[in-house]
């Protein structure tokens, strides 16, 4: 399953945008007349393409629903505002990784670092000596010193490289939307409740063979310095509500690479669509239906923009279980 992994950096941009020392163009301004149309095309029939916040409701439950990015923004204090009323009313708050997980996490990679590491061969033992000469420099080149970059599993370390430098504090600063959700809730004593285990997307990604992992991380180097403005874009997109415009936005990206097919890029990212967000979403779903169901007041439900649009999609989802969906101003 490659063509998960390769669309997995696309997936944690979405996921994780929000990176305002970020400074590079919005690449959705640079398509062309026949990009365009072939994107308007892709967005014809996704289900609640646009919006970050909704409002789910069925016979007296409601889920306040709210797309997330999980690195820092100035422009985030507005929609946390608006959030705050809605927070204090909720009896319970769900979060991808409420600090509980993060915690079971960080010991989990303490006390198990196969999670992350390679625990056989090192990457210059499974690389030809000039690939491995090229990710050396790259990893270098990104703070992270060849020989610790040698043991890293390579869908972990591909996922690093995909991160600009401009990101990186934001990242450090625990103060994305999700962190800010999580501290409102404490601070007005509502309870979260974790949507998956900590360990979920480790297990998707370790899955996946070796030899499939290092091909990423080749196809990887091809793209470095364009990485500012692959953030600046969904950075943009997620402040523009455009979560499904950017999720099929990377369909064409892939295909500007010229390293695949218009077709190609479209069945990678059916691909990554299913393995990264639709079984998820499933998942999720009955933790959300399971928590407004016990739960008597209404539920507040938090997670990275992505998830929200789609034919599998938390929305649509929702929608096929009876609720009625009403977007509110983000």
């Amino acid at each position: 399953m490659f063509r998960t992994l390769l669309a997995f950096s696309l997936w944690l941009s979405l996921a994780a945008a929000g990176a305002a020392q970020c400074v590079g163009q919005d690449l959705r301004q640079t398509l062309n007349p026949e990009e365009r149309a072939r994107l308007d095309l892709l967005m014809a029939d996704v289900p609640y393409a646009s919006g970050n916040r909704w409002r789910a409701e069925r016979d007296g439950e409601i889920i306040h629903l709210v797309g997330t990015i999980h690195l820092s923004d100035p422009r985030l204090g507005a929609p946390l505002e608006r959030l705050r009323p809605v927070v204090a009313a909720s009896g319970a708050v769900l979060l991808e990784m409420p600090r509980a997980e993060q915690a079971k996490l960080m010991q989990a990679i303490s006390s198990q670092p196969g999670l992350l590491l390679l625990t056989d061969k090192t990457l210059p033992e499974l690389m030809p000596e000039e690939d491995w000469a090229a990710l050396a420099e790259a990893a270098e080149a990104h703070g992270i010193p060849p020989f610790m970059a040698a043991k890293f599993r390579p869908w972990y370390l591909s996922m690093m490289l995909a991160l600009p430098a401009c990101a990186k504090s934001a990242l450090d600063s625990r103060d994305g939307l999700d962190f800010r959700i999580e501290a409102l809730a404490e601070a007005q004593g509502v309870p979260t409740v974790a949507l998956e285990s900590f360990d979920t997307t480790f297990g998707i990604f370790n899955a996946e063979p070796l030899d499939e992992q290092i091909e990423m991380m080749s196809v990887s180097l091809t793209t470095q310095g364009e990485d500012a403005d692959g953030m600046a874009t969904t950075i943009a997109a997620y402040f523009d509500e455009a979560a499904g415009e950017m999720w099929k936005f990377s369909e064409i990206q892939i295909a500007r690479s010229g390293l695949y097919t218009p077709e190609e890029a479209a069945q990678m990212m059916q691909e990554s669509g299913d393995a990264i967000l639709s079984q998820r979403n499933h998942a999720w779903i009955e933790v959300i239906l399971q928590t407004a169901k016990t739960t008597e007041k209404p539920i507040v439900a938090a997670f990275g923009a992505a998830h929200l649009p789609g034919e599998d999609g938390v929305l649509n989802l929702l929608a096929r279980a009876g609720f009625t969906l009403t977007r509110e101003p983000f």
